[in-house]
């Protein structure tokens, strides 16, 4: 190639060519050609250049050492001039440059150039004058880009959540729309529910689309101003956000929540890619300005104008409608979080799995994921996840409450107080039962001349039958077995420091029910063949062994794990307090939104206006009982809460009956066993009323006619089951296990008749018999008994009551016309009839 050939291709190929064709010359005629084979390192990182390469043919590429500029590292082709800033400012080779393929080079020593500089001044001109308009440009690049960040910055998404998770056909196409319209640039209207994450869907198509290195924003629909500056910009003026958008993507959230004014231009921008900046006041509209971002819709529901105008509609399903996609998201969520605070990760039981899935969710996936964090924040590192730590937000609204707590202040401050039922517990109870005891063992043994067997038998049964439709299972909260398994608890931990088991629940739940079902067998069994009403020594047997139980059971597992599982007395209890017209229960907005520490469940220090406490006896949330089963009315909960979440309320008797409640079986059973017990208290008066001739001296005679009496009650309610399977053709009826529910209030009234004769008649006589007790004549103490008629009448009234009440509760659970239960009416008529027979006459 002839010197003139080489200064016109250094004019037109090389960025010397702003140099004059004097000095291109000069350089022409120095320059050596030079044929370099590939993978040779021309020049090295770090070293003084050698010479001015130029590229005439092939290709190189660089590499670099600092990993803190990636732009170093890059490929060079035919023109490029390579070493030329270095020689001129006499640095050393910032990267190594290695020949891609075989290269031809021309080469010019650097002493050779530097002599041509020296001579040309206008070398180190021209090049100077190239830096500063090579600066010039990127100063306005980067400044336009730091203007157009500090934009978009307030509204970046800088990546996508998560995928679809879940397998499900909701959750398989669902990702099939994505993926649709990720593949095409048209708009995408995707709506659906709260808590669905639309947004994140959103996210899901930008960056699985083409242009998923341009940005993309979110704007909420709801702070646009109305005249849409912000968002199309004014003309002549400020540039608005899909300007400073370019080829990126606008995801348009809550649309329903857009300004009217904006509803035509952005319907304008959806159907023809264009828009119209804001014209000042007077000034003619200017002309429309093509879009070419990507816009996302983002509603709860679809506006038919936008629905009209967008090219993709994807409709986000709920997650009642994904059940089957609840577990993996469960295990997702729960992934999530353990990463991030770096706990073991806890098993899920099939049981809290069952609950999640048989709720509806209305907060969707963002409720679920609340829920999941708040049970393992709960769990405090336990292995599984129980359902008793899963408590979702109500369902039914909590009507006909009254919250007796902000009706009478002075009742919140008694039962905040250390009094209840603390220092009733360890001040009173305790040293009361102590003596309990000991007189039932060393004093006179039959109920005229005992004056505990007296107040056991005569005052305890009625009054806490009489309590129990009004203060529920409160007996729980003073009772004396747990009492000495709380000292026994802390005894043993004081001798033996150690950490307590934790509770089996899953095992307690299967088996716990029928625990309390078999000892209370055995107890009425006991009670009928040994006449433990009339026994003193008996009746304190009795007591010890069920206090023993809760020993036992406390000096193993923590808090009171007898006296929600295993207490014979407390399932009685637990029973009987679903009918009760108070409840504690807790505010779930409260508790959701401004709860963190969970102290009323796990317990924990003085917070604000909550106390220190060991949390929950009984291991019950309050915002998560649906019934009155595992409350025991203790106020800890109370104590504990900071927030004033918690509440006293006044309702409809047994409401949570036909609302919240799930029926259980072992329940089922101990309520006929109940049942039941009226007809075994009542043995002798039974044997009359139907004839029978049987001696009751016997044992085995005794036992057997125990036993049939025990079982029959069930038998004939169940009989009525049957029937009313068979001539109710209309429609189904609910299970046995639902409705069996209904003879609730006839038992309890049944079983407080029975005692009101021991109460009215005997109760009265407890001054004598109290001095009986002690040795010393009280034949002219006072005594004040009811008359029997006055008994019978109150009998009578009692199981009357109940008898409406059940056929009442029966239609409330069953929600059917009267005729459709008609043979469970008469079969709680029947038992109303017998029991008056029995207890009345």
């Amino acid at each position: 190639m002839t010197s003139p050939e080489m200064v016109l291709w250094l004019q037109e190929r090389t960025s010397l060519g702003i140099l004059s064709p004097e000095v291109l010359n000069a350089i022409a005629q120095q320059i050596e050609e030079q044929v370099v084979s590939a993978e040779t390192d021309l020049v090295s990182e770090g070293t003084p250049p050698e010479a001015l390469y130029i590229l005439v043919e092939g290709q190189l590429e660089s590499n670099s050492t600092n990993e803190t500029n990636p732009a170093l590292a890059c490929g060079f082709l035919p023109g490029a001039v390579i070493e030329l800033k270095e020689l001129l400012l006499d640095e050393l080779t910032p990267f190594t440059i290695t020949t891609v393929t075989e290269c031809h080079l021309w080469v010019m020593p650097a002493a050779k150039f530097r002599e041509l500089a020296t001579q040309y001044p206008e070398i180190a001109q021209a090049f100077s004058r190239q830096l500063a308009q090579e600066l010039a440009q990127v100063t306005s690049a980067l400044g336009y880009e730091q203007e157009r960040s500090l934009a978009l910055r307030p509204y970046l998404v800088t990546k996508a959540q998560r995928g679809i998770v879940g397998t499900s056909r909701y959750a398989v196409r669902l990702r099939e729309q994505i993926r649709e319209a990720a593949a095409d640039s048209k708009s995408v209207d995707i709506f659906g529910e709260p808590g669905l994450e639309k947004d994140n869907i959103a996210a899901l198509i930008h960056f699985g689309s083409p242009k998923r290195r341009e940005p993309i924003i979110k704007v909420n629909c709801g702070i646009l101003q109305t005249s849409g500056a912000d968002l199309f910009g004014r003309a002549g003026g400020k540039p608005g956000l899909l300007e400073w958008l370019g080829e990126g993507t606008l995801v348009l959230n809550n649309i329903q929540e857009l300004p009217e004014e904006l509803l035509s231009p952005v319907t304008q921008l959806l159907k023809t890619g264009t828009y119209t900046p804001v014209a000042r006041s007077g000034e003619p509209l200017p002309e429309p300005r093509p879009s070419r971002a990507r816009i996302l819709i983002v509603s709860e529901k679809t506006q038919p104008t936008i629905e009209r105008s967008v090219g993709h509609i994807i409709k986000v399903p709920p997650l009642r409608v994904r059940k089957a996609d609840i577990q993996t998201q469960v295990e997702y969520y729960t992934s999530l979080y353990i990463r991030s605070r770096g706990v073991p990760k806890p098993h899920i039981t099939p049981e809290a799995l069952r609950r999640l899935q048989s709720y509806d969710f209305p907060g969707n996936l963002k409720e679920l994921k609340n829920l999941v964090e708040r049970a393992i924040v709960q769990a405090e590192g336990a292995n599984e996840l129980t359902e008793e730590i899963f408590w979702p937000a109500e369902t039914k609204k909590k009507r006909f409450r009254v919250n007796l707590l902000n009706a009478y202040p002075s009742l919140r401050r008694f039962l905040r107080s250390p009094w209840w039922p603390d220092r009733i517990n360890y001040g009173f109870t305790a040293t009361a039962f102590a003596i309990t005891v000991a007189v039932l063992f060393i004093g006179p043994q039959t109920r005229d001349r005992n004056f505990v067997l007296n107040l056991f038998w005569a005052w305890w049964w009625p009054f806490f039958l009489f309590l129990f439709p009004f203060l529920g299972r409160v007996w729980c909260s003073v009772c004396p077995f747990m009492i000495y398994g709380e000292i026994t608890q802390k005894l043993s931990l004081w001798l033996w420091p150690r950490k307590l088991k934790r509770w089996p629940r899953e095992q307690a739940e299967k088996w716990g029910g029928w625990f309390m079902f078999g000892l209370f067998s055995l107890i009425f069994l006991w009670e009928e063949l040994w006449h433990l009403e009339n026994t003193a020594y008996l009746s304190a047997c009795l007591l010890l062994l069920i206090t023993s139980g809760a020993m036992i059971f406390s000096a193993l597992f923590e808090r009171r794990f007898w006296c929600r599982y295993l207490c014979p007395i407390g399932g009685m209890n637990g029973l009987f307090a679903k009918l009760s017209m108070t409840e504690l229960r807790a505010q779930q907005g409260i508790c959701s939104a401004s709860c963190t520490t969970y102290q009323c469940y796990k317990g924990g220090p003085q917070k604000g206006e909550g106390l220190e406490t060991n949390g929950c006896p009984l291991y019950s949330h309050p915002a998560q009982l649906e019934d009155n089963r595992d409350c025991v009315l203790c106020m800890t909960c109370l104590k504990a809460c900071p927030h004033r979440s918690v509440e006293f309320n006044l309702r409809p008797p047994g409401i949570e009956l036909w609302t919240t409640h799930v029926p259980r079986t072992y329940e089922v059973a101990l309520l006929f066993l109940l049942l039941g017990g009226i007809y075994l208290h009542r043995l002798p008066e039974l044997q009359a009323w139907l004839g029978l001739e049987l001696d009751l001296t016997q044992f085995w005679q005794h036992l057997g006619l125990s036993l049939l009496v025990l079982i029959i009650p069930a038998i004939l309610t169940f009989a009525a089951y049957g029937l009313l399977q068979v001539f109710n053709f209309n429609r189904k009826p609910r299970s046995f296990v639902e409705l069996a529910y209904g003879y609730l209030p006839l038992v309890l009234g049944g079983n407080l008749a029975h005692y009101l004769r021991l109460g009215l008649g005997e109760g009265g006589r407890i001054l004598p018999v109290t001095f009986a007790t002690l040795g010393l004549s009280g034949e002219q103490l006072p005594i004040l008994v009811a008359h029997p008629a006055v008994i019978a009448f109150l009998q009578g009234a009692t199981i009357i009551f109940s008898v409406l009440m059940t056929i009442l509760l029966t239609q409330k659970i069953a929600k059917q016309p009267v005729r459709s239960l008609l043979w469970q009416h008469l079969a709680a008529i029947g038992l109303g009839v017998s029991m008056w027979a029995i207890i009345v006459f």
